[in-house]
Protein backbone atom coordinates (compact mmCIF):
# COMPACT_ATOMS: atom_id res chain seq x y z
CA UNK A 1 0.00 0.00 0.00
CA UNK A 2 1.20 3.50 -0.81
CA UNK A 3 2.59 4.92 2.45
CA UNK A 4 1.30 8.38 1.56
CA UNK A 5 -2.25 7.06 1.95
CA UNK A 6 -1.69 5.99 5.55
CA UNK A 7 0.77 8.62 6.77
CA UNK A 8 -0.87 12.06 6.98
CA UNK A 9 2.53 13.69 7.36
CA UNK A 10 3.35 12.68 3.77
CA UNK A 11 0.08 14.01 2.35
CA UNK A 12 -0.14 17.52 0.90
CA UNK A 13 -1.63 20.09 3.28
CA UNK A 14 -3.96 21.80 0.82
CA UNK A 15 -5.48 24.10 3.47
CA UNK A 16 -2.03 25.49 4.10
CA UNK A 17 -1.48 26.51 0.50
CA UNK A 18 -1.15 30.20 -0.30
CA UNK A 19 -4.23 32.04 -1.57
CA UNK A 20 -3.55 34.78 -4.10
CA UNK A 21 -6.91 36.56 -3.89
CA UNK A 22 -5.79 38.29 -0.69
CA UNK A 23 -9.19 38.36 1.00
CA UNK A 24 -9.21 37.65 4.72
CA UNK A 25 -12.23 35.73 6.09
CA UNK A 26 -13.66 37.20 9.28
CA UNK A 27 -14.86 33.82 10.61
CA UNK A 28 -14.70 30.31 9.15
CA UNK A 29 -15.40 27.06 10.93
CA UNK A 30 -18.15 24.58 11.79
CA UNK A 31 -21.73 25.08 12.97
CA UNK A 32 -24.39 22.96 14.63
CA UNK A 33 -22.24 20.06 15.74
CA UNK A 34 -23.82 18.26 18.70
CA UNK A 35 -22.00 16.54 21.54
CA UNK A 36 -22.84 15.23 25.02
CA UNK A 37 -21.40 17.61 27.61
CA UNK A 38 -21.19 18.37 31.29
CA UNK A 39 -22.10 21.93 32.27
CA UNK A 40 -21.79 23.64 35.62
CA UNK A 41 -23.39 26.84 36.85
CA UNK A 42 -21.96 26.59 40.34
CA UNK A 43 -18.84 24.48 41.03
CA UNK A 44 -20.77 21.97 43.17
CA UNK A 45 -23.58 21.36 40.66
CA UNK A 46 -22.54 19.59 37.44
CA UNK A 47 -25.25 18.53 34.95
CA UNK A 48 -25.22 16.27 31.89
CA UNK A 49 -26.87 17.60 28.73
CA UNK A 50 -26.38 17.78 24.95
CA UNK A 51 -24.91 20.95 23.45
CA UNK A 52 -24.78 22.35 19.95
CA UNK A 53 -21.45 23.98 19.10
CA UNK A 54 -20.50 26.76 16.69
CA UNK A 55 -16.72 27.16 16.34
CA UNK A 56 -14.93 29.56 14.00
CA UNK A 57 -11.70 31.51 13.58
CA UNK A 58 -10.29 34.37 11.55
CA UNK A 59 -8.47 33.26 8.40
CA UNK A 60 -5.67 35.52 7.07
CA UNK A 61 -5.78 36.72 3.47
CA UNK A 62 -2.80 34.58 2.39
CA UNK A 63 -4.08 31.20 3.64
CA UNK A 64 -6.32 29.00 1.48
CA UNK A 65 -8.29 27.26 4.22
CA UNK A 66 -8.56 26.36 7.88
CA UNK A 67 -8.15 22.86 9.34
CA UNK A 68 -11.77 21.88 10.08
CA UNK A 69 -10.91 18.58 11.77
CA UNK A 70 -9.09 20.43 14.54
CA UNK A 71 -12.39 21.89 15.79
CA UNK A 72 -13.92 18.47 16.39
CA UNK A 73 -10.64 17.19 17.78
CA UNK A 74 -10.77 19.96 20.38
CA UNK A 75 -14.24 18.80 21.44
CA UNK A 76 -13.10 15.19 21.68
CA UNK A 77 -10.03 16.11 23.73
CA UNK A 78 -12.19 18.07 26.20
CA UNK A 79 -14.88 15.38 26.46
CA UNK A 80 -15.58 14.76 30.14
CA UNK A 81 -14.56 18.26 31.25
CA UNK A 82 -17.29 20.59 32.51
CA UNK A 83 -18.15 23.70 30.51
CA UNK A 84 -18.79 26.86 32.54
CA UNK A 85 -18.54 30.64 32.43
CA UNK A 86 -15.21 30.32 34.23
CA UNK A 87 -13.42 28.16 31.64
CA UNK A 88 -14.77 29.51 28.33
CA UNK A 89 -11.82 31.87 27.82
CA UNK A 90 -9.36 28.99 28.30
CA UNK A 91 -11.17 26.77 25.77
CA UNK A 92 -11.33 29.71 23.35
CA UNK A 93 -7.55 30.13 23.64
CA UNK A 94 -7.02 26.41 23.00
CA UNK A 95 -9.08 26.73 19.83
CA UNK A 96 -7.04 29.67 18.55
CA UNK A 97 -3.76 27.88 19.23
CA UNK A 98 -4.84 24.71 17.44
CA UNK A 99 -6.14 26.62 14.43
CA UNK A 100 -3.15 29.01 14.42
CA UNK A 101 -5.41 32.06 14.45
CA UNK A 102 -5.47 35.34 16.33
CA UNK A 103 -9.27 35.66 16.62
CA UNK A 104 -12.32 33.42 16.80
CA UNK A 105 -15.69 32.58 18.33
CA UNK A 106 -16.64 29.55 20.43
CA UNK A 107 -20.32 29.10 21.30
CA UNK A 108 -22.30 26.25 22.80
CA UNK A 109 -26.06 26.17 23.30
CA UNK A 110 -27.82 23.60 25.46
CA UNK A 111 -31.07 22.83 27.29
CA UNK A 112 -30.80 23.19 31.07
CA UNK A 113 -33.38 21.64 33.37
CA UNK A 114 -34.53 22.99 36.73
CA UNK A 115 -36.96 21.20 39.03
CA UNK A 116 -39.84 23.53 39.91
CA UNK A 117 -42.72 22.93 42.28
CA UNK A 118 -46.31 23.92 41.57
CA UNK A 119 -47.30 26.96 43.68
CA UNK A 120 -50.21 25.36 45.59
CA UNK A 121 -49.95 21.56 45.44
CA UNK A 122 -46.16 21.45 45.36
CA UNK A 123 -46.20 18.97 42.47
CA UNK A 124 -42.64 18.63 41.07
CA UNK A 125 -41.84 19.06 37.40
CA UNK A 126 -38.80 19.72 35.23
CA UNK A 127 -38.66 23.04 33.34
CA UNK A 128 -36.18 23.41 30.49
CA UNK A 129 -34.38 26.64 29.66
CA UNK A 130 -32.06 27.45 26.77
CA UNK A 131 -28.55 28.49 27.84
CA UNK A 132 -25.66 29.63 25.66
CA UNK A 133 -22.03 30.21 26.59
CA UNK A 134 -19.84 32.16 24.20
CA UNK A 135 -16.24 33.33 24.06
CA UNK A 136 -15.28 35.78 21.33
CA UNK A 137 -12.24 37.82 20.42
CA UNK A 138 -12.78 41.55 20.90
CA UNK A 139 -9.65 43.47 19.96
CA UNK A 140 -6.80 42.02 22.01
CA UNK A 141 -9.11 40.53 24.65
CA UNK A 142 -11.55 37.63 24.95
CA UNK A 143 -15.12 38.43 25.97
CA UNK A 144 -17.22 35.74 27.65
CA UNK A 145 -21.02 35.94 27.47
CA UNK A 146 -23.74 33.88 29.13
CA UNK A 147 -27.17 33.96 27.51
CA UNK A 148 -30.41 32.69 29.05
CA UNK A 149 -33.82 32.38 27.39
CA UNK A 150 -36.65 32.42 29.93
CA UNK A 151 -40.28 31.74 28.94
CA UNK A 152 -42.91 33.47 31.10
CA UNK A 153 -46.56 34.59 31.07
CA UNK A 154 -47.63 38.21 30.52
CA UNK A 155 -51.13 39.66 30.78
CA UNK A 156 -52.09 42.80 28.87
CA UNK A 157 -52.87 45.82 31.12
CA UNK A 158 -54.96 47.49 28.40
CA UNK A 159 -57.08 44.38 27.86
CA UNK A 160 -57.66 44.10 31.60
CA UNK A 161 -58.68 47.74 31.85
CA UNK A 162 -61.21 47.78 28.99
CA UNK A 163 -62.70 44.26 29.12
CA UNK A 164 -65.67 43.26 31.26
CA UNK A 165 -64.89 39.54 31.44
CA UNK A 166 -61.13 39.13 31.52
CA UNK A 167 -57.89 39.99 29.77
CA UNK A 168 -55.76 38.35 27.11
CA UNK A 169 -52.44 36.81 28.12
CA UNK A 170 -49.62 35.23 26.18
CA UNK A 171 -46.36 33.41 26.55
CA UNK A 172 -43.35 35.72 26.43
CA UNK A 173 -39.62 35.13 26.07
CA UNK A 174 -37.03 37.05 28.07
CA UNK A 175 -33.52 36.74 26.62
CA UNK A 176 -30.55 38.02 28.62
CA UNK A 177 -27.03 38.06 27.18
CA UNK A 178 -24.74 39.14 30.01
CA UNK A 179 -21.00 39.76 30.13
CA UNK A 180 -19.70 39.05 33.64
CA UNK A 181 -17.38 41.32 35.57
CA UNK A 182 -15.17 38.31 36.37
CA UNK A 183 -15.09 34.56 35.82
CA UNK A 184 -17.13 33.88 38.96
CA UNK A 185 -20.08 35.45 40.75
CA UNK A 186 -22.57 35.42 37.87
CA UNK A 187 -24.89 32.40 37.68
CA UNK A 188 -27.43 31.60 34.98
CA UNK A 189 -29.91 30.11 37.48
CA UNK A 190 -29.99 33.49 39.25
CA UNK A 191 -30.67 35.25 35.94
CA UNK A 192 -33.57 32.86 35.31
CA UNK A 193 -35.06 33.43 38.76
CA UNK A 194 -34.72 37.22 38.47
CA UNK A 195 -36.36 37.26 35.04
CA UNK A 196 -39.30 35.08 36.10
CA UNK A 197 -39.97 37.28 39.13
CA UNK A 198 -40.69 40.30 36.91
CA UNK A 199 -43.32 38.59 34.73
CA UNK A 200 -47.07 38.44 35.25
CA UNK A 201 -46.49 34.80 36.20
CA UNK A 202 -43.80 32.15 35.74
CA UNK A 203 -44.33 28.93 33.80
CA UNK A 204 -44.50 25.43 35.27
CA UNK A 205 -44.40 22.01 33.67
CA UNK A 206 -46.82 20.49 36.22
CA UNK A 207 -50.02 22.20 37.35
CA UNK A 208 -53.14 20.78 39.01
CA UNK A 209 -56.41 22.71 39.03
CA UNK A 210 -55.61 24.57 42.25
CA UNK A 211 -52.25 25.59 40.80
CA UNK A 212 -53.78 26.73 37.52
CA UNK A 213 -56.27 28.89 39.42
CA UNK A 214 -53.45 30.46 41.40
CA UNK A 215 -51.25 31.14 38.35
CA UNK A 216 -53.99 32.70 36.22
CA UNK A 217 -55.23 34.89 39.07
CA UNK A 218 -51.67 35.90 39.93
CA UNK A 219 -51.09 36.93 36.30
CA UNK A 220 -54.37 38.90 36.32
CA UNK A 221 -53.17 40.87 39.35
CA UNK A 222 -49.79 41.58 37.74
CA UNK A 223 -50.39 42.84 34.18
CA UNK A 224 -47.34 43.76 32.10
CA UNK A 225 -46.83 45.49 28.78
CA UNK A 226 -43.66 44.43 26.98
CA UNK A 227 -42.31 47.87 27.99
CA UNK A 228 -43.09 47.17 31.65
CA UNK A 229 -41.47 43.75 31.62
CA UNK A 230 -38.23 44.82 29.97
CA UNK A 231 -37.85 47.84 32.25
CA UNK A 232 -38.42 45.73 35.36
CA UNK A 233 -35.88 43.10 34.24
CA UNK A 234 -33.36 45.81 33.29
CA UNK A 235 -33.73 47.40 36.74
CA UNK A 236 -32.75 44.09 38.35
CA UNK A 237 -29.82 43.60 35.97
CA UNK A 238 -28.58 47.14 36.63
CA UNK A 239 -28.40 46.31 40.33
CA UNK A 240 -26.40 43.11 39.75
CA UNK A 241 -22.76 44.00 40.35
CA UNK A 242 -21.60 40.73 38.76
CA UNK A 243 -22.72 42.01 35.33
CA UNK A 244 -20.42 44.22 33.27
CA UNK A 245 -22.57 44.57 30.12
CA UNK A 246 -25.87 43.10 28.97
CA UNK A 247 -28.18 42.93 25.99
CA UNK A 248 -31.79 42.28 26.98
CA UNK A 249 -34.73 41.40 24.73
CA UNK A 250 -38.37 40.63 25.49
CA UNK A 251 -40.81 39.23 22.95
CA UNK A 252 -44.54 38.76 23.60
CA UNK A 253 -46.10 36.18 21.29
CA UNK A 254 -49.43 37.96 21.13
CA UNK A 255 -52.52 35.79 21.55
CA UNK A 256 -54.97 38.13 19.74
CA UNK A 257 -52.63 39.47 17.04
CA UNK A 258 -50.72 37.84 14.21
CA UNK A 259 -47.51 39.54 15.33
CA UNK A 260 -45.25 39.83 18.34
CA UNK A 261 -44.58 42.79 20.61
CA UNK A 262 -40.83 43.27 21.12
CA UNK A 263 -38.40 45.46 23.07
CA UNK A 264 -34.64 45.68 23.62
CA UNK A 265 -32.37 47.38 26.15
CA UNK A 266 -28.57 47.21 25.86
CA UNK A 267 -26.15 48.47 28.50
CA UNK A 268 -22.53 48.89 27.46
Amino acid sequence: MDSSITDSNLMPDVQGYEDTRRLAITRVGIKRIKAPVIVTDRPSDARHTVAEFDMSVHLPDDRKGTHMSRFTQLLNDNHGDAYSIANMARLHQQMLERLDSDAGTLRLTFPYFIEKFAPVTGQPGMMDYQIALQADTAGDATTTTVEVSVPVTTLCPCSKEISRYGAHSQRSMITIAAVPQSTDGLYWEDLITDAEAQASAPLYSQLKRADEKFVTEHAYENPRFVEDLIRDVATVLNANRAIKHYDLEVENFESIHNHSAWARIARD
